[in-house]
């Protein structure tokens, strides 16, 4: 039996992560702006990795819809839209989905399943992550330029949907505790905000120490908050997260020795914030950076130089600068 799927909010991750879908076999539908639309219906889909992957969906095959109401019935709903809109697209979906429907969270920070739960009581709502990035290129293409899996919680309503992504190679992961993921995950991703203030491809960026060390302030501000919170953190990375500060401030030389795993990319992939900021969109920096900051203050302590970097790409999302050097980052963030 064909399983059929909604990707709520197809842009650079939902695009992709229907293109993989409906390459290994599943009907997917894709809920996007007309924008988006029109230039499937013109194009078609392809989705492209670092490691050689080139799949070409034409444009007779896709499933395009601009009505929500397109979403009902389905098996399972991927919700990939900025969580600025999560509240949004949750009282949208309201309607149309019932006992039967799978909600998956794709998105990033840490309280998106939640609040789709909260709005959806009736659904089995499961969170999830995706920690590669996606890079959109026009004309329907849709790169994935670096390392990493699709993670979502393990669920019995599920448990055939590993199989979907191994047509495309796409690594997927099951977990247990979404949460320590989100966390560990939400590290990496702290490097966003750096990439897009830079205005560097990521593999350029993070072979500068100075980027890297203000990613590791970042880090470690996050770091100690998560301790204090007693949250347990999942190794992502070859590196175990408490050591990627260290790792990261090493000498250039060193770094592309001992961390060859972490430059592993696409040399043009850049991140998602950089992507938002260049289409004139509002970045994601209140669910990224923010999170660090509501967690430390939980906790009784601040976290200046995550809350530095959020003013920072709140100023570049109003027209402020996004070509900064290194140095002038660590300056900003060691004021």
């Amino acid at each position: 039996m064909t399983v059929t799927v909604g990707i709520v909010g197809a842009g650079s991750i939902g695009c992709y992560v229907g293109g993989a879908l409906q390459m290994g076999g599943a009907e997917v539908h894709l809920l996007a702006r007309p924008r988006m639309v029109d230039e499937l219906k013109d194009h078609g889909l392809t989705i492209s990795d670092f490691r050689g992957l080139h799949h070409h969906c034409p444009p007779q095959s896709l499933h395009l819809h601009t009505d929500v109401a397109a979403m009902a019935g389905l098996d399972c709903l991927i919700v990939t839209v900025k969580s600025a809109d999560t509240d949004t697209v949750a009282a949208q979906l309201a309607p149309h989905v019932g006992a039967d429907t799978v909600v998956i969270s794709l998105q990033n920070g840490i309280d998106n399943a939640p609040r789709l739960s909260a709005a959806l009581p009736q659904c089995c709502v499961l969170p999830g992550m995706i920690a590669f990035n996606v890079l959109q290129r026009g004309q329907g293409v849709f790169h994935a330029g670096t390392d990493g899996a699709i993670m979502v919680e393990r669920s019995a309503r599920i448990g055939h949907f590993d199989t979907l992504f191994a047509a495309s190679a796409t690594p997927f992961e099951w977990h247990s505790d979404m949460r320590s993921v989100q966390w560990s995950k939400l590290l990496l991703n702290l490097n966003n905000p750096i990439n897009a203030l830079s205005g560097l491809p990521l593999k350029e960026e993070l072979s500068q120490r100075h980027y890297r060390r203000c990613l590791a302030r970042l880090q470690l501000e996050a770091l100690a908050a998560i301790r204090q919170a007693d949250i347990p953190l999942q190794r992502l990375t070859a590196v175990p997260p408490r050591w990627l500060p260290r790792v990261l401030d090493t000498p250039d030389w060193l770094f592309t020795k001992i961390a060859q795993p972490m430059l592993a990319m696409d040399p043009l992939a850049r991140s998602s914030m950089w992507e938002d900021l260049e289409r004139g969109r509002r970045t994601e920096i209140d669910w990224l950076n923010g999170e660090v900051v509501r967690l430390a203050a939980q906790q009784g302590t601040q976290a200046s130089a995550n809350s530095r970097v959020l003013d920072l790409v709140k100023k570049a999302e109003q027209g402020g600068r996004r070509d900064n050097s290194g140095e002038e980052l660590w300056a900003l963030l060691s004021d």
